[in-house]
């Protein structure tokens, strides 16, 4: 699993095992394309990606199939969020305590059993029960393998390359995610969504097997130090306590709280406003999602340009005001290309807040706590984002996509309002006496 540790007897000795080369002193570090194991883990998740952008789609399909309820299909997705936000109470002390290439490569594992499940049980008819129960499972494991995946990432590529590694790995996930719909879409339409869901199985198959693989730098932490010895209650108030005590994290997870809040449901909006109240088919749904990936793409591309020349602060609050404005017009949007731009633009903003939030993150915590701060930031990020969706969903059955998504979005630009009234706003750069370099691979 992952092993991210100096050993305290050799301080500045680098091994080529592992992690990202930087060759001599004073030498940039070598290019990502060229470092072997980031290439592996790049692979594995971008096909994982590809995958999971079919359920994206079928999981909503298969429910508004048998139900025609918008209302139920929100519920679907507050009771999975329900599910992740309760994992991730407990995922970072996880992660912090194991050996996470063997979590990872689990995680993938159950995933591709549970979701195998649906297809099999749909030969016999529909039974939407199943997916409330395989639904919240598989999103429980889901956050155990995003914490895992946050604090390897550091230990892959080194802090410098940090933003640059997250902007690629989300901008090659987007372009799976561009085909993934369009296919989904095609596979919805001919064979039904249940189909789709069992590509989405495959796919954690492939993923787990890519991670046998990547090789991953020793970690501070693994010789039975504090962060073992430690109780779950000590390990959770750790991870939150550190978010309190830095004032840029602080802000950000007061203001993310209520983004999450208001836009967890998006998804399943769209998918309504366009198969019932624009009324079309499967396929066109798949195109308006690929479409929208295409705009994660250009975010995920341009964060690190973006945050170089602009700060963080900047780049961050720009980027959730014009999602506000995006989110806001898609209800009105009466014609599919507009509400494929839109969801284009709303998904670029939202990679490049995502992807400039999740890096500073990797950049200021101290190794030995990244899993618990990471899961702590997620719980309290996406502690009321279940009743969001199912609030947002509710009130859009009954008064319609249009001002419902009116008010989110006017909400989501007034939190980036209030951002300007926060650390985030002067917070151009990071800090450096809280940066702390990822350290240099260890022999296994």
């Amino acid at each position: 699993m992952t092993h991210e540790a100096r050993s305290a007897e050799e301080p500045g000795r680098q091994r080529a095992v592992g992690g990202p080369r930087t060759g001599p002193p004073g030498n940039r570090p070598q290019p990502l394309w060229r470092q072997r194991d980031f290439g592996v883990f790049w692979a594995a998740q971008t096909l994982s990606v590809l995958g999971d952008s079919f359920a994206l789609i079928a999981l909503p399909l298969l429910v508004l199939q048998a139900t025609g309820s918008l209302a139920r299909m929100g519920l679907l997705t507050a009771v999975g969020g329900v599910a992740s936000v309760l994992a991730a109470v407990f995922a970072g002390a996880l992660v912090d305590r194991v050996d996470r290439r063997r979590l990872l490569i689990a995680c993938d594992l159950v995933r591709l059993v549970l979701y195998g499940v649906i297809p099999l049980v749909w030969l016999f008819g529909p039974r939407v029960w199943l997916l409330y129960v395989v639904l919240p499972l598989c999103e429980a494991v889901g956050m155990l393998f995003a914490v895992g995946y946050v604090t390897v990432v550091r230990g892959l590529v080194g802090t410098a390359q940090l933003t640059e590694a997250n902007g690629r790995l989300n901008a090659t996930a987007a372009a799976a995610g561009v085909l993934g719909p369009l296919c989904a879409g095609v596979v919805a339409a001919w064979t039904g969504p249940a189909a789709a869901v069992g590509v989405d199985a495959a796919s954690f198959g492939v993923s787990a097997a890519c991670m046998l693989f990547v090789r991953f730098a020793a970690r501070s932490g693994d010789d039975g130090g504090p962060a073992q010895r430690a109780s779950l209650w000590q390990d959770l108030r750790a991870g939150i306590s550190f978010l309190h005590g830095h004032p840029v994290l602080r802000s950000l997870t007061a203001l993310l709280f209520v983004f999450s809040f208001l836009t967890l449901g998006l998804n399943d909006l769209v998918i309504y406003h366009l198969k019932h109240d624009l009324g079309h088919d499967d396929g066109t749904v798949g195109t308006v999602m690929a479409v929208g990936a295409l705009g994660t793409i250009t975010g995920a591309l341009l964060v690190a340009r973006c945050r170089r020349r602009l700060g963080f602060g900047p780049t961050w609050t720009g980027a959730v005001a014009v999602s506000g404005l995006a989110f806001a017009g898609l209800g009105w949007a009466g014609e599919v290309p507009v509400v494929a731009a839109l969801s284009a633009a709303f998904l670029a903003c939202v990679a490049i807040a995502g992807t400039c939030s999740m890096s500073l993150r990797q950049e200021v915590t101290p190794e030995p706590l990244l899993g618990r701060v990471t899961a702590a930031f997620w719980t309290l990020q996406y502690a009321a984002a279940p009743i969001g969706a199912a609030v947002l969903t509710w009130a859009a059955e009954r008064q319609g996509t249009a001002p419902v998504g009116l008010v989110a979005g006017a909400a989501c630009v007034l939190i980036a309002v209030a951002a300007l009234f926060t650390p985030i706003r002067r917070s151009s750069r990071v800090h450096p006496r809280i940066v702390r370099e990822a350290p240099p691979p260890q022999q296994p």
